[in-house]
């Protein structure tokens, strides 16, 4: 199984950045980890929609099927850690091969980014940036993994 994640330009904030490398490094033992950094625009004087509109463009076009799209949203479904690796477990079972986990920008995604996913996934009813949600996303990915695996990080 493979995870890749197209992240909306670079990670700023070094400690971040710091702790997606050493994620992504963790959760390598489990699965194949692809991040992919798109280019970063700013919104300039375009309406948000329209900017997010384009965001959502260059996000489904680095998708390549078959392959299941998790985007992760506030308004999505909530899981606990274990939920997560059933979820894992399950797309294992059906021979799932490739996932994508699409985060927005600083202005979220939009909807047909949410209309074309597989799953909505929310990693909290809280709001994080975008840059944040990353590093939570890939610490929730490895924690499932380790649940999985029986290991004891995730106590």
């Amino acid at each position: 199984m493979k995870f890749i994640l197209p992240f909306l330009g670079k990670t700023r904030e070094k400690y971040l950045d710091a702790g997606i490398s050493e994620y992504v490094k963790r959760l390598s033992r489990f699965v194949q980890v692809e991040i992919v950094n798109l280019k970063d625009s700013s919104p300039k004087s375009i309406p948000d929609q329209v900017f997010k509109q384009q965001e959502a463009g260059r996000l489904l076009d680095r998708i390549k099927q078959p392959a299941y799209v998790v985007a992760l949203d506030t308004t999505g479904r909530e899981l606990d850690s274990p939920g997560l690796a059933g979820l894992i477990a399950d797309w294992e079972d059906n021979g799932l091969q490739t996932v994508y986990f699409l985060i927005g920008g600083h202005l979220g995604l939009h909807e047909d980014v949410l209309g074309k996913a597989d799953l909505v996934l929310s990693l909290s009813r809280l709001t994080f940036t975008h840059e944040m949600s990353r590093l939570i996303l890939l610490e929730q990915l490895y924690r499932a993994w380790t649940i999985k695996a029986g290991r004891k990080y995730h106590n």
